[in-house]
């Protein structure tokens, strides 16, 4: 439905700033709540005159979320936190959300959550997950839940952060290298979510699960991003033993992972056999080493000019 006024919390997030774009081209007018609105003014020119607003919001604060919904008609929840307070941000934030779009009486509500979500999983991360679809779903059952795999794009902090390692250190320990994934582009996840909104009648009360063309393993995916860059560091898979012992000191500065993001990884970030997911938007998903070439250049030696170069150590 075009010239919506669709209220996105987290729109000036990794995904936020592709779901503003999508919805733009969609046609709606789309109103950007962030707690600290200048976040997200880079996108002041992604649309026409008139077509972005920005707002202060806060989504564990219940009357600011009331006033960013005056005159809209659809919202997306975008956010989520891989550490802090979950209960707060994924559980009761989410759930102020829903309330408050029923209140409003708004045509569309569509919840961001996660692959893996699950009320009885053993991670703090996808246990809150999962009790926030619950509790959208009591709140406001037309919702439609959105759960991606691992987001990539130009943005993202797990391609791009194991790209950075692969470049600095000789050495890339890898903690889980068996667990499975499926990458999936973020300008793909963004639209799903904006016909999502869009068109309500078509999603409304639906879940979908969105992942990538590929499931690919952590070690697998290491060893595409290294070749990607040019980057050729020995790679040593961390035995698990060994991982849950570090995972033990992820509460110290600096660990290089933390207790949660261990339990997270014994459960294998893939699409559910029979899940509804890109098909029902008809979006053919992009593969990962289709698009993120095109970024991961800047970490090769020479940048772009040491394209089809042998690789450099």
């Amino acid at each position: 439905m075009a010239d919506q006024v669709v209220t996105l919390f987290g729109g000036g997030g990794f995904l936020g700033r592709y779901v503003t774009q999508a919805l733009m081209r969609g046609g709606a007018r789309v109103r950007i709540a962030e707690r600290n609105p200048k976040d997200a003014w880079f996108l002041k020119p992604q649309g026409g005159l008139g077509q972005s607003q920005f707002i202060a919001a806060d989504i564990t604060k219940p009357a600011t979320i009331a006033r960013a919904f005056a005159g809209a008609d659809a919202a997306v929840n975008l956010v989520g936190i891989l550490a802090g307070n979950f209960q707060a941000v994924h559980v009761d934030g989410a759930r102020n959300v829903a309330e408050l779009a029923a209140a409003a009486g708004l045509e569309a509500l569509v919840q961001v959550s996660a692959i893996g979500a699950d009320p009885g999983a053993p991670s703090g991360y996808g246990r809150s997950k999962g009790e926030g679809e619950a509790a959208v779903r009591a709140a406001y059952p037309a919702a439609t839940i959105v759960r991606p795999s691992i987001i990539f794009g130009p943005e993202d902090g797990f391609v791009n952060r194991f790209a950075r390692m692969a470049e600095a250190w000789p050495v890339l320990p890898v903690v889980r290298s068996s667990a499975k994934f499926q990458p999936v582009y973020v300008a793909d996840v963004a639209q799903a979510i904006a016909r999502a909104v869009l068109d309500p009648k078509a999603h409304a009360g639906h879940a979908y699960e969105l992942g990538g063309p590929e499931v690919i393993e952590m070690g697998a995916l290491i060893d595409w991003i290294c070749e990607a860059t040019g980057r050729t560091p020995t790679r040593i898979a961390i035995p698990d033993a060994v991982g849950e012992k570090l995972a033990s000191f992820g509460f110290l500065p600096g660990a290089p992972i933390t207790r949660d993001q261990w339990l997270m990884l014994q459960r294998d970030n893939v699409v559910a056999p029979g899940a509804a997911g890109f098909a029902a938007f008809g979006i053919n998903p992009s593969p990962l080493a289709a698009v993120a070439p095109k970024w991961l250049v800047r970490y090769r030696r020479g940048g772009r000019f040491s394209l089809g170069q042998r690789a450099a150590s």
